[in-house]
């Protein structure tokens, strides 16, 4: 199986790599929510229960988070192109691993959202933005992005083949980016929002991986608020990807 993981990876890695201003377009509204947002909104840190001295600094892990998910969430496409190919299907009637299939969508969206953090983390970072919790802070960042981006292009490859409609994923999509942003701490303190919303934060994935990411970037981080949310994460990123793999065996029985 870790060969065949290794092949099909390749294979996606191959496509990846053949439309590289895919990358440019999807850093494109990042760069517009760092920059726009952290210079339109700056003084909001005088606020009294902000808690941060830039604002900049303060949004760079949710603008990270955000960017993972938005990506992910079109990983669907992607599955069903291949579907209307019939390159799925060829590979049903081939002796390679039919977990290898899945897992090679997984590492393909992990290395890809890798790269977008690594430069939106250089660009806000040259842009003035401070990581106190330096090297081991950006790479909680970076992890808790890949593992949201795991959850939302399982559940994208999920829909994908159950539904085979381009007009659910962009529907499902615009649906759930912007709410699950703006109920997070992503542009705004906990402390700030309204009781009905600090309450949704609590069970909003996006909310976790942010909190969890800004914990590790402090200068003394207290590793129990990066765990804490960072386990339900990881709990939560396994439980998508067991269900896209028993969605995609749903789909195999049927062709």
């Amino acid at each position: 199986m870790t060969t065949d993981t290794l092949w099909m990876t390749h294979r996606r890695l191959q496509a990846f790599i053949r439309q590289p201003w895919y990358l440019v377009f999807t850093l494109i509204q990042p760069a517009i929510w760092l920059f726009l947002f952290g210079n339109l909104f700056k003084r909001i840190i005088e606020l009294p229960g902000f808690g941060s001295q830039s604002y900049l600094t303060y949004i760079v892990p949710g603008v990270v988070v955000m960017s993972a998910m938005a990506s992910n969430m079109w990983a669907g496409m992607g599955t069903m192109e291949e579907i209307e190919r019939g390159t799925l299907n060829r590979f049903l009637i081939t002796p390679v691993s039919r977990g290898a299939i899945m897992n090679a969508n997984v590492i393909e969206q992990a290395l890809s959202t890798t790269i977008q953090s690594l430069i939106i983390v250089l660009l806000a970072w040259a842009a003035g933005a401070d990581y106190p919790g330096g090297p081991a802070g950006v790479l909680v960042l970076i992890l808790m992005a890949i593992l949201l981006g795991t959850v939302f292009s399982a559940l994208s490859n999920t829909v994908g083949m159950l539904v085979r409609q381009r007009e659910t994923i962009i529907g499902l999509n615009t649906l759930l980016l912007l709410p699950l942003t703006f109920i997070s701490t992503t542009f705004m303190a906990e402390t700030l929002m309204p009781d009905w919303m600090q309450t949704l934060t609590n069970y909003n994935p996006v909310n976790w991986a942010v909190e969890a990411a800004r914990a590790a970037l402090t200068e003394n981080p207290d590793w129990g608020d990066v765990v804490t949310p960072g386990a339900a994460l990881l709990v939560l990123a396994v439980l998508t990807v067991w269900l896209s793999t028993r969605t995609f065996r749903t789909y195999q029985k049927s062709v």
